[in-house]
């Protein structure tokens, strides 16, 4: 049961309110947005709640037990704030969400009724629905260390220890022209070998996706052309002559580890755990032992 501040309590017990719905988003390159229902905006702890005509929320319900209490966010992208190109290039993925009960004449009579994060995102021309999820979904998250044949730290982090800063596994280069809005061949990484940057990850260095970094699918050459590909498309177009910097990338096995790396003191994988071959074999007759 919700406990509701008491100032907020005897504006209800009037029986004539003056509430309307507020969302905060957080975003995970850390800008804050701010939303509402109402037709003004609203304005507490230093975020300005923007008037968002058709922004709507269904109804929330909340259930005992783990189970994920979700409610869905519906309207359109009409707000200067929110960038369809933004929503295309992820970020707003698990985005921090907080939904509060305001008083519009007196916003410090609120109340938060909901916390959680943002989850799918289906968009239809400039219309859009977003999934809201409660705090239990991140408990039906895996936890802890798989045992698998592969590495399971991040390249460049405590557990594996190379130091991606050094000009050995970080280039700089520029765009040279464009394929498409994930393909383009560059220039300034030329003495890297073909495939030293696939896994790696991109981040631009100027242009309007300045600051954005991506995780590179393919680095490729051919005749001396330089090709990369990315996992997903740039949050703004790309233009010729854009810089960027770009580290190497692993494929988490114990070979690339040793031979790119020769880093496998610290690897984190189990390459010599048995498969589901072995632990199912049985016992023959005649057969040698292994």
């Amino acid at each position: 049961m919700k406990v509701l501040p008491g100032s907020l309590q005897a504006h209800l017990d009037t029986g004539a309110t003056t509430l309307c719905w507020c969302w905060r988003l957080t975003r995970r390159d850390s800008i804050v947005q701010g939303f509402t229902d109402h037709d003004r905006d609203v304005m507490f702890d230093g975020t300005a709640f923007e008037a968002a005509s058709g922004f709507t929320a269904s109804e929330i319900r909340d259930s005992l037990g783990l189970s994920v209490d979700n409610l869905e966010v519906t309207g359109a992208i009409t707000s200067q704030r929110l960038d369809d190109a933004d929503l295309e290039a992820g970020i707003y993925d698990d985005a921090k969400v907080e939904i509060f009960r305001v008083n519009w004449a007196d916003p410090a009579q609120r109340v938060l009724m909901r916390a959680g994060s943002l989850g799918e995102v289906k968009r239809a021309g400039p219309a859009f629905s977003a999934e809201v999820r409660g705090l239990a979904h991140y408990l039906q998250q895996p936890k802890g260390r798989l045992f698998q044949y592969t590495c399971d730290a991040d390249l460049g982090d405590a557990r594996c220890t190379i130091d991606l800063e050094v000009a050995a596994f970080k280039g700089s280069g520029t765009i040279a022209a464009l394929i498409d809005d994930r393909r383009f061949t560059a220039t300034g990484i030329d003495t890297y070998a073909a495939g030293w940057f696939s896994r790696g990850l991109i981040t631009f260095t100027a242009g309007a996706a300045l600051g954005q970094s991506i995780e590179v699918r393919l680095h490729s050459k051919a005749a001396a052309v330089v090709t990369l590909e990315l996992w997903q498309p740039v949050r703004q177009p790309m233009t010729v002559g854009q810089a960027f910097t770009i580290k190497a990338g692993c494929d988490k096995h114990a070979g690339t580890c040793q031979g790119k790396f020769a880093n496998s003191a610290n690897f984190r994988g189990f390459p010599h755990m048995p498969g589901n071959d072995f632990l199912t074999a049985v016992s023959r007759p005649g057969s040698k032992a292994r």
